[in-house]
């Protein structure tokens, strides 16, 4: 690593921290109507810092949803173009009490950075940010290579708006490699790359039983219950196995290459520990025949993330609830159509809702799992700045989670996605006191700044 530029981030790292906790104060909940303000407010916020670290041609771009930040630095020629990606919105903070500090009043305790979006992904979305600062600052004001932000604000809502961005702005968002950092190291002190990325489909169903909610005394007995009736239909999607019961979902499952199996059994892995420091019960689910790492990275998977339905107050009210709704999911692996799964799905609660129960199905979303080839030329210089920052030999694994513009640059403008996370498995996204390591906030804005050195020289 450079002096200068070793130097620069040395001089600079409180100023750096402090403009990262300026945005993590601001509630960019996408999902939430109330906090539209609060996500154009980070927009803005987002754009200033483009500019202010050197980028030009900055904008925030007005969508049917939240907007779009971009920005570029075009000025390398003869060297690739890498387009940097990241979203600044975040989810809600609920349930607020586990809070140990407020949830968008950042705070450093034991060298993390805990807020609601310190590592999903405000904070890792700013180190690519920091790097191209760090890099115009220290080079003359030159980049190794030309850069595109492109920075959402729905990521965690659906990403509808950067999904019709991409399919129509291929030239604009022209490049030879995307970069994301959204992603996790595997352990503290590994330098990881993810290569490949679950697919997911979310969808809503909701039942309907009486025309109203009635009393349990005179129409119990009689009556179909709503939430009962979803609950029925739910409880047969999966058998005690963990299993997914729904014909159709395993049909074009592609399994892991035997090389692939072999490279995750030598990581170093404690299933007791994962149960009691991550899960934090008292048991794992899913196929007992899979091994961990299968169940989270290579197998689909349906889950059921909240109901609501009749009466969940204080004291009593004794209802035959009318309605009830469950948001669920299924994450998909590679060679999975999602519209094939979603009319599976759809074909499946049709024909398993209980009598008496009328229910709908809505997708609110869709991506395809994603590979990543390790023998890409950029993915191979990731790697390689990986190593070289942490002094160790970079290892390649696969996420249970999705991010759908991996797809969306692959299918429309034909490159690969390094994703170069710097969270950890214990980091809490999307619960009560996420965080973020501090050190790999500043030690992701070198190894950035690395990749972006290697990656023009080998062009």
């Amino acid at each position: 690593m450079k002096t200068a530029l070793s130097a620069y981030l040395k001089a600079n790292q409180p100023r750096m921290l402090d403009e990262l906790f300026q945005l993590l104060r601001i509630p960019s909940i996408s999902t939430l109507p109330e906090n539209k303000a609060d996500v154009e407010r980070a927009a803005r916020f987002v754009a200033e810092a483009l500019g202010a670290a050197g980028l030009e041609h900055t904008e925030v771009i007005a969508t049917g949803g939240h907007p779009l930040v971009y920005a570029d630095w075009l000025h390398a020629p003869g060297r690739p173009t890498v387009l940097c990606y990241g979203h600044y919105d975040v989810q809600p903070p609920d349930p607020l009490d586990p809070w140990i500090t407020p949830p968008f009043e950042p705070a450093v305790r034991h060298g993390n950075i805990y807020a609601r979006g310190s590592s999903d992904d405000k904070g890792q979305m700013f180190m690519h940010i920091k790097a191209v600062e760090a890099l115009l600052a220290t080079q003359g004001g030159r980049l190794p290579v030309n850069v595109k932000f492109l920075i959402e604000g729905e990521e965690e809502c659906g990403g509808t708006a950067i999904a019709r961005y991409v399919a129509e702005q291929p030239a604009k968002l022209r490049a030879d490699t995307a970069l994301v950092s959204d992603t996790e190291l595997y352990e503290a002190g590994l330098p990881t790359l993810c290569i490949g990325l679950r697919g997911l489909i979310y969808a809503e169903v909701e039942a309907q039983g009486p025309a109203n909610d009635l009393h349990s005394g005179i129409y119990g007995g009689t009556a179909p219950n709503a939430v009962y009736g979803l609950i029925e239909l739910l409880a047969q999607a999966k058998d005690a196995g963990g299993r997914i019961l729904i014909p159709g979902v395993y049909d074009d499952v592609a399994e892991p290459a035997a090389a692939e199996l072999e490279s995750w059994k030598r990581l170093p892995f404690d299933e007791a520990a994962f149960l009691r420091k991550e899960v934090g019960s008292t048991q794992l689910t899913g196929e007992s025949d899979r091994m961990v790492f299968e169940r989270v990275w290579s197998r689909p998977t349906f889950e059921v993330h909240g109901i609501a339905g009749g009466f969940t107050g204080t004291g009593s009210k004794t209802v035959i609830p009318a309605t009830a709704l469950a948001k669920c999911s299924l994450r998909l692996v590679p060679n999975q159509d999602p519209a094939r799964v979603a009319r599976a799905f759809e074909q499946w609660v049709a024909a398993h809702t209980p009598a008496g129960i009328r229910t709908s199905v809505r997708i609110l979303g869709m991506s395809p799992a994603i590979m990543v080839d390790p023998g890409n030329t950029a993915v191979r210089v990731a790697a390689q700045a990986f190593a070289e920052v942490f002094g160790k030999p970079t290892v390649f694994i696969r996420s249970g989670g999705s991010v759908p513009v991996v797809g969306d640059f692959a299918k429309h403008l034909g490159i690969p996605t390094v994703m170069m996370g710097f969270g950890l498995p214990d980091d809490a996204l999307h619960s009560p006191n996420e965080k973020f390591c501090l050190e790999n906030f500043y030690t992701g804005i070198r190894t950035i700044a690395r990749f972006f050195e290697l990656y023009g020289a080998a062009h």
